[in-house]
């Protein structure tokens, strides 16, 4: 492939890959119930899938006392892993990785998850071989900084015009904006198709077979 766009090809996770979308949601929700704080709506709590898990919450729950948030992102992840085993990947994931491993790309995740979760996440989905290279929130900045993928594309010494960002949520099309990458908008997760293309993407697919469709054509 001598005429290809994109060398290294990055995933987030959550609600990209992972259909956890409405799960997190629900946690955030029932955490926040927990120690006594007003739940955000279902709107407020989509919006910051993506992010690290307490600039997430301090986001979603304004209004808690800053020696609370701590209590608020244990909680949250008591319920979220009480059930992210039972989380499906999307259809057609494990097809994608490998048809772009066959072509000789990098393949990479950035995620706002941390590096226990995503650990946990690629234990049970069974995809850790397919990717060259991670980082999470915990280890950089969480999204829209720039750094987990600066810090991606320095591993490989990729140049930013041949990295392409795929993700569901302005927070991933912003950080590639932020990096000088690509990015590519997928609307099955977090974010409307509006606010999506705000961050400037230099695609929008609805699917993960619609990646492999487009990567043919542009990528």
């Amino acid at each position: 492939m001598k005429n290809r766009q994109y060398d290294l090809v990055v995933f987030d996770w959550d609600g990209t890959l992972l259909d956890s979308t409405g799960a997190i949601v629900k946690a955030i929700q029932a955490a926040s119930r927990e120690i006594g704080a007003v739940p955000p709506n279902d709107e407020k709590a989509r919006y910051v899938i993506g992010m690290g898990l307490r600039d997430a919450l301090q986001y979603a729950v304004p209004d808690l006392n800053e020696n609370r948030y701590d209590d608020l992102v244990n909680a949250y992840r008591k319920h979220y892993l009480s059930g992210d085993h039972e989380l499906c990947l999307f259809e057609g994931v494990e097809a994608l990785l490998k048809g772009l491993q066959a072509e000789h790309r990098w393949l990479a995740v950035a995620t706002g998850k941390s590096r226990l979760g995503l650990d946990r996440a690629l234990g049970h989905s069974g995809l850790g071989a397919y990717f060259d290279i991670t980082r999470t929130a915990d280890e950089t900045r969480s999204k829209p900084d720039p750094q987990m993928l600066l810090e991606i594309m320095d591993h490989f010494a990729v140049a930013p015009e041949r990295t392409l960002m795929i993700g569901d949520t302005t927070h991933d099309l912003q950080m590639a904006l932020n990096a000088g990458a690509h990015g590519l908008a997928i609307t099955h997760g977090a974010h409307g198709l509006d606010s999506l293309l705000r961050c400037r993407p230099v695609g929008v697919v609805d699917s993960i077979p619609d990646i492999a469709d487009w990567m043919k054509k542009s990528g």
